[in-house]
C-alpha cells in the first residue's frame, strides 16, 4: 500500500512538472533473484522531442528487453541501453547501439537526482555531441559538470531507490556490475494505468519459481 501511495504521489508530481503523460516502466532483475524491481521514467518532450520519440519507439519494439545496466557509479549514476549487454561477453559492452545516432537536443535542463539523459561519445571524438541511439544514463545526485553537454529527456518519477541500489552493485574494473542487472521488460503506459509489479510465482511445494 505504501509503495502504491508513493507511486501516486510521484505521478502527481510528474503532472505538476509538465512532463508527458506517458511513462516508461522498466522491470529489473538482478542476478538470479526472482523478485523484480521497478523504475518508472517520465518524459520531457518539450526539451527533447526527437529523443523521447526514439526512446518510446525502442521500448515498444522490445529493444531494451534483456539488456543490462553496464556502468555503475555508487550514489552517482547508472548507464544502460547497449544491445551488446545481452551476451555473455563483456569485451565490447558500452560501444553498441541500434545502428544510428541522434541529433543533440541540449537544453537548459539541469542534472538533478533522477535525471535521465542520452549517453554519447566524448567531445574529442564527437564534437557535434550527437547522442547514442539507445544508451542512456540516470543520475542520483546533481551533476552540474554535465549540464549543457548532454540531451536530457526525462526523469525518474518512481524507483529512484532502485537506481541507487543498482549503483551500489559490486562491479568489475570497467564499472560493469558483476551480477547482471537486466531490464527484464520495458513498456510504455499511460501514467494513470501502470499495472502492479509482477510477483514471483510459488510452485507446488511453496518455492518461488
Amino acid at each position: 500500500m505504501k509503495t502504491r501511495f508513493c507511486t501516486l504521489l510521484a505521478l502527481l508530481a510528474l503532472a505538476a512538472t509538465g512532463l508527458a503523460e506517458e511513462v516508461a516502466v522498466l522491470d529489473i532483475r538482478t542476478g538470479k533473484e526472482k523478485a523484480l524491481q521497478r523504475i518508472v521514467i517520465g518524459f520531457d518532450e518539450a526539451a527533447a522531442p526527437g529523443t523521447v520519440a526514439n526512446f518510446k519507439k525502442l521500448v515498444r519494439s522490445g529493444f531494451y528487453n534483456g539488456t543490462a545496466f553496464h556502468r555503475v557509479f555508487p550514489g552517482q549514476m547508472i548507464q544502460g541501453g547497449d544491445p551488446l549487454s545481452r551476451g555473455r561477453s563483456r569485451r565490447n559492452v558500452g560501444t553498441g547501439g541500434p545502428g544510428y545516432t541522434l541529433p543533440p537536443e541540449i537544453s537548459k535542463r539541469k542534472h538533478v537526482a533522477g535525471t535521465v539523459a542520452a549517453a554519447r561519445l566524448p567531445d574529442k571524438t564527437n564534437p557535434d555531441r550527437v547522442s547514442n541511439g539507445s544508451q542512456f544514463y540516470i543520475t542520483l545526485t546533481p551533476m552540474p559538470s554535465l549540464d549543457g553537454q548532454y540531451t536530457i529527456f526525462g526523469k525518474v518519477v518512481d524507483g529512484l531507490d532502485v537506481v541507487n541500489t543498482i549503483s551500489q552493485s559490486a562491479a568489475d574494473t570497467n564499472d560493469n556490475p558483476v551480477k547482471r542487472v537486466v531490464i527484464r521488460r520495458a513498456k510504455i503506459y499511460p501514467s494513470d494505468a501502470i499495472p502492479a509489479l509482477p510477483q514471483p510465482r510459488k510452485g507446488f511445494f511453496g518455492f518461488f519459481r
